[in-house]
Formats: C-alpha cells, sequence, structure tokens
C-alpha cells in the first residue's frame, strides 16, 4: 500500500468516521495540483484493494476491510508516537 493510500485510511480513523468526503480527504493537501493527484491516487488504490467503497457523489466509505485495516494503522502510528 502507497503512503499516501495509507495516510487517506489513516484520516477516516482518526476522525473516527466510516464515510467521508472526498472534499475533506483533499482538504489537507491544500490546492496543489500534484497534492491532490496523490489523493485521488489513493482512493482509487483503496476502492481496487476493497477497503473503500463509493457512496455516490464525492462519498466513500470504509468496508469491513478497510475498518481494520484503518483501525491498525491508527494504532500502529499511535505505538510509534
Amino acid at each position: 500500500m502507497t503512503s499516501s493510500a495509507s495516510q487517506v485510511l489513516k484520516m477516516f480513523g482518526e476522525m473516527g468516521k466510516s464515510e467521508l468526503d472526498l472534499h475533506v480527504l483533499l482538504s489537507p493537501r491544500g490546492n496543489e495540483p500534484d497534492s491532490r493527484a496523490l489523493v485521488l491516487d489513493a482512493v482509487e488504490e483503496l476502492k481496487t484493494s476493497g477497503l473503500i467503497e463509493s457512496r455516490g457523489g464525492d462519498f466513500y466509505s470504509l468496508t469491513e476491510k478497510g475498518k481494520k485495516e484503518s483501525a491498525r494503522i491508527v494504532e500502529s502510528s499511535s505505538a510509534a508516537s
């Protein structure tokens, strides 16, 4: 998994949400086109991996597999701090 995809999953876990709007996922990256492209690529990677699914419009939700992986990422980043 790319670091960008891991960061997107981490956002779900840190915010305590199972569904997020694409605009929320993009906001930490600012308006820089390259950074935004990384997020969009990460979203596609996570969809392909079955970790998130589209909920219509710009909304994405974690699958059960994604919830477990998101929790694991948040836990491992907390342990590393």
